[in-house]
């Protein structure tokens, strides 16, 4: 979670995510809620695959062990009653993270709700095309594989090191988005084979050379690597920044400055990038 900004207190508070399946899809609400307030940590405590009444009483003893807001995506409806009634019981607000969106589309749609437990997470298309986006994007990280094994992808992140390629095209592959990346490298790797792929969308990643550095410290600090080198000189690494820019530019690709982004935010902006490139192709037909 964000930490609070300096010069203030944190105020922390007790938040239970209750879950019949893996808890992904609460924990996920959670953290994109909590994170609208400054200054607020929680502490979480996660029960996934809640599925019986003992596991609820197990639930509940930890609730009353730790007083805070219950969030759950209970299916069952004996298990929600149970705990609905425990938190009646112990006075503690709970609420059924899901229930405003499905209801809002049942009625819209007009269709019966699905009792199955787990549902969101079958091991149908989507997953096993999920599962071979994350397979490719490990198996082309870092400048890995070859034009024609390129052309495989959807998308094609170059940048020069350290702009968040890699834990983006992992990002990009939950979603089922086949995602490889290479490196620009002074003097080895300058993007030049990427202008020959035609199947994906080749999207540079910049940003500014002060960050960069910041950034490139810290890593060899981490690795106890010496840091007197061109790596993380400041003119060097703006001169390579530059390069990259103008190679961007010059080739026509799309960038991304990913300087004050998250991963995700950097994700969802390759997002938009390959459907507006999708869209433009079916207009076209």
């Amino acid at each position: 979670m964000t930490p609070p900004r300096a010069g203030r207190l944190a105020t922390y508070f007790h938040v239970h995510l209750v879950s019949d399946s893996t808890g992904e899809t609460l924990n996920a609400m959670a953290k994109a809620v909590v994170a609208r307030f400054d200054g607020i940590i929680p502490i979480e405590h996660i029960y996934a695959l809640v599925r019986s009444p003992r596991q609820m009483e197990r639930v509940l003893e930890e609730v009353e062990a730790a007083p805070g807001v219950v969030l759950h995506t209970l299916v069952d409806p004996e298990l929600r009653d149970q705990l609905e009634q425990g938190c009646r019981r112990l006075d503690m607000p709970q609420i059924a993270a899901l229930d405003p969106l499905v209801g809002a589309l049942s009625r819209y749609l007009g269709a019966a709700l699905s009792t199955r437990v787990g549902a969101q997470h079958a091991l149908d298309h989507d997953y096993f095309n999920r599962i071979a986006a994350l397979d490719f994007a490990m198996a082309h990280d870092d400048g890995q594989g070859t034009t024609e094994q390129l052309e495989q992808a959807d998308v094609v992140l170059t940048g020069v090191s350290r702009t968040s390629k890699t834990p983006t095209c992992i990002y990009l592959a939950h979603r089922g988005i086949r995602a490889a990346n290479v490196p620009l490298v002074p003097g080895q790797e300058d993007g030049e084979r990427l202008t020959a792929l035609r199947n994906p969308l080749v999207v540079g990643l910049t940003v500014s050379p002060d960050r960069l550095v910041q950034i490139r410290r810290n890593r060899l600090e981490g690795l106890n690597a010496d840091r007197a080198s061109s790596y993380v000189d400041q003119d060097a690494v703006r001169d390579e920044t530059i390069k990259a820019r103008r190679a961007f530019e010059r080739r026509g690709w799309p960038v991304i400055d990913v300087t004050r982004r998250s991963v995700e935010e950097t994700a969802a902006a390759v997002v938009n990038l390959l459907q507006e490139r999708r869209a433009r192709a079916e207009a076209g037909r």
